[in-house]
């Protein structure tokens, strides 16, 4: 009996913070708005785009009328799904999502709560939405997709004679699939073959980097891929050993040793989706009419101690961008 006596109050008393969350009002009166932050795990660029958010909707002036509940899974799947579950049965008034499986988690929780997504590659392929202009649903965002040609041709550029081009990615995340199908048919062009290793989880990681830097290639090519991201500077060691250059798809990589890359700014992807997110909380816009929204202008951004060590020219052109 006092079991469920103890398991009603517990019901009740959720119950209770729920209804007073929800009646809260922010200071001098109006409506005091909850938004769930999910990230899917800890590094530079997703902690950058969560940054970006929190302030681009204190621009807009989200500052002591909004309720942030931020949130990270560890890049675990079922903390996905539990903290998802847990805005929706808060009452959200949004959740912003960033990492394609963290937007993922959220559009299977929820079909009525505004969800936007950061650091997202495609929401087409990912099955998030209808299309990116017309996305049809609860879910909306900002894309960190650049131009495969522009980074195959990069690598072209700065290493015209590389005949094979290594990468790792992760076999359960649909953005790295699609970037290392783009990447393979660009390369085509130029004549270069991508030899490609997959892995499931973070402890592969470091035996296929070194299985990789042993089989012939000329240079390495990662996609924003969140398994790689999660331990990239335990690995970029690896290659930088046997003098390989490191092409990555993003420029906080560059730091621990990658060469050059074309990359969105994560912190502006972040302040971007932060004023969609209060055109949705102002009740201006809903998702479902909200064109994904791209980065302009995509950044060039170098190493200039990788290049000199590895004796490799960036040109003028490239400089100048």
């Amino acid at each position: 009996m006092w079991k469920k006596g103890l398991a009603l109050l517990v019901v009740c008393l959720v119950g209770f913070l729920l209804w007073h969350e929800s009646s809260l009002e922010a200071p001098g009166g109006g409506k005091m708005y909850r938004v769930g932050i999910l990230q899917l795990a800890e590094h530079p660029a997703l902690d950058a785009a969560n940054k970006g958010f929190v302030d681009g909707l204190r621009e807009e002036g989200f500052v002591d009328n909004v309720i942030l509940d931020h949130q990270n899974a560890q890049g675990d799947q079922s903390n996905l799904n539990t903290i998802a579950q847990r805005f929706v049965a808060r009452n959200s008034d949004l959740v912003v999502a960033i990492a394609t499986p963290a937007v993922q988690a959220m559009a299977n929780a929820t079909k009525d709560i505004p969800v936007l997504g950061t650091a997202v590659t495609s929401f087409t392929t990912a099955r998030l939405v209808d299309s990116d202009e017309h996305p049809g649903g609860n879910v909306s965002g900002t894309t960190d997709m650049v131009p495969m040609e522009k980074r195959v041709e990069l690598v072209h550029q700065l290493l015209p004679n590389a005949k094979k081009i290594g990468t790792i990615y992760s076999s359960s995340e649909v953005n790295s699939q699609l970037q290392a199908e783009s990447f393979r048919k660009e390369a085509q062009k130029y004549g270069m073959e991508l030899v490609e290793i997959t892995v499931s989880n973070v402890n592969d990681v470091p035996q296929a980097a070194n299985q990789l830097a042993i089989m012939g290639i000329d240079a390495v090519y990662f996609p924003t891929d969140n398994i790689i991201a999660s331990s990239y500077a335990n690995i970029v060691t690896i290659f930088s050993s046997a003098n390989l250059p490191v092409f990555p798809s993003d420029e906080t990589w560059l730091k621990t040793g990658g060469l050059a890359a074309y990359s969105v700014d994560f912190y502006r992807l972040g302040v971007q989706t932060g004023h969609m997110a209060a055109r949705v909380l102002r009740g201006e816009s809903t998702p479902d009419s909200m064109p994904i929204e791209m980065q302009e202008p995509i950044k060039f951004v170098f190493n200039q101690d990788e290049a000199d060590r590895l004796h490799i020219q960036i040109p003028e052109s490239l400089r100048q961008q």
